[in-house]
Parts: structure tokens; sequence; C-alpha cells
């Protein structure tokens, strides 16, 4: 065992989050028809491979990223959900999340397949928009997360509205 990792109880040393790096890490996992973990888009600033089915993504505080995690036995699907998470500044409080350390700013947070399959298409229509995921403001991803989850359709993320966010974010700055 390595200075920077703490044991696991089922499977190999995983990276201990150390204060001094200020950096989120989400832990990928990849097993055929068992777990898929992965990042729906996000800017990682480091990426540390642990073994072919495992890897570490690391995010700098403020940034932010789509966590999907699906799981499956011998019956079916276990469990799917998507998480919209914005990277925690040193010292900021956060809410933990399974695989991700020490947590972050839950923006969205959605479970159930058809749930699940309704943001990535949204996703995919605010990329079509020309606007990078990464840079939506936050306060729409919480809107997409309480829209779907009361069985409602959220509104648009139009260029316009993300160039509003923008003027906003400079001003509070």
């Amino acid at each position: 065992m390595t200075g920077n990792a703490v044991p696991r109880v089922h499977g190999g040393p995983v990276p201990f989050p150390r204060s001094s790096d200020n950096l989120t890490h989400v832990e990928l996992t990849h097993i055929e028809r068992r777990i898929e973990n992965w990042i729906r888009f996000g800017r990682k600033v480091h990426e540390q491979i642990l073994d072919r089915r495992r890897r570490v993504f690391s995010y700098r505080s403020g940034s932010i990223f789509a966590f999907v995690r699906w799981a499956a036995n011998d019956f079916g699907t276990i469990i799917s959900r998507i998480d919209i998470v914005r990277a925690v500044d040193p010292g900021e409080s956060y809410q933990t999340l399974p695989f991700v350390r020490p947590g972050g700013d839950i923006l969205l947070k959605v479970k159930d397949w058809p749930k699940v399959e309704q943001v990535l298409r949204h996703i995919d229509a605010v990329e079509a928009t020309g606007v990078d995921a990464c840079d939506v403001a936050p306060d729409h991803w919480r809107h997409v997360g309480n829209r779907i989850g009361t069985g409602h359709e959220p509104r648009a993320y139009t260029p316009d509205r993300h160039q509003a966010w923008l003027k906003r974010r400079e001003i509070e700055r």
C-alpha cells in the first residue's frame, strides 16, 4: 500500500483525497453487464488508472460534472442514477455521494432509467446549441432535476439563457 492510498474491502487501493490537492476524486468502474460508472460530461484535471476496470477522475473546485451509475444483477437493472455535481472549494460544506471524495454540491439527483434517459437527452439538447454542459448555470441543473423529479419537462437551455448566466456570473465576481 502506498502513502496516498487506503485499503478497500472489495478491490485494490483507491486514492485517498489529500487535503493538499484540493481536488474532487470520482472513482469509475466498468464491469461488463454488472457495473458501469461513467462521466457524461466534465473537465477532469487528472486521471489515475487503478486497473483495467477502475480509474479515478479528479476535478478542480468549481468544476461541474455529470456522474452516471448503473448496476445490474442476474435479474436485471438494480440501480440507474445520474448526479450533476459541482466540485467544492476546500472548507466549503458538501453532500456526500458514493464514489465521490470528499463529496460535492449536488445540483441534480435523478434515479430510475426513464428519468436518467430524460436527463441525458436534455444534456444532448444543451450541447446541440453549442454550449458545453460543464458551463451551464448551476441553477439550470437544479431546475432540470426538480422538473423531471415531478414528471414535468424542463425548460430548454438556450444560448440567450447562457449569455444571461455568463453576465450574472461576471457581476457576482
